[in-house]
């Protein structure tokens, strides 16, 4: 583990792992400091997986599950024909423009979470084949959830990162260090 998470208040879950999610968002961040767009979307290894791809699925699917909790409609709405599309920039989008419209989510995420009385809320899932019928899941999954799927990606961005450079998760935390001051 590159960082390390500081212990939240005592009792304080929420905390913890809103800590822990933004940790993970920070690994996958990371491994695109000091890159280009061209260099971002290099796919270095047998995967299709890019750098700048799973940045905007990431980003994509922190957004969808933020307004399946919310029971709203999805901003974006993928299937089996444009699936593909969640991990490839396509037009005008950067990196950077995909940083910030997954920061703004992140902060929408949090603000949603802080503002529940407690993580056992739930929300239905929608009708989906990997869903089982009338499914519902708690804001606590929801946050395991997304810890999950941000690990998962952040260990393929450091392999990718690390084809691309050299640079392993650690340097990236110093050169993140450094640039902070």
């Amino acid at each position: 583990m590159p960082t390390h998470v500081l212990a939240e208040a005592h009792g304080d879950e929420r905390g913890a792992l809103l800590a822990f999610l933004e940790a993970q968002r920070g690994g996958l961040r990371r491994s695109v400091l000091g890159l280009t767009d061209e260099q971002a979307a290099r796919k270095p290894s047998a995967s299709e997986l890019s750098l700048s791809g799973l940045l905007k699925h990431v980003a994509e699917v922190e957004l969808q599950w933020l307004e399946m909790a919310r029971q709203v409609p999805p901003s974006v709405v993928r299937d089996m024909d444009s699936w593909h599309l969640s991990f490839e920039l396509e037009g005008a989008e950067t990196v950077a423009s995909i940083l910030a419209a997954w920061e703004e989510t992140a902060r929408k995420t949090e603000q949603f979470i802080t503002s529940l009385p407690d993580l056992n809320g739930t929300f239905p899932l929608p009708e989906a084949p990997w869903f089982p019928p009338k499914a519902e899941q708690s804001m606590r999954w929801l946050l395991l959830h997304l810890i999950e799927e941000f690990a998962r990606h952040a260990g393929h961005a450091d392999v990718i990162r690390e084809s691309l450079d050299g640079k392993t998760a650690f340097t990236l935390v110093d050169e993140e260090r450094a640039a902070q001051g």
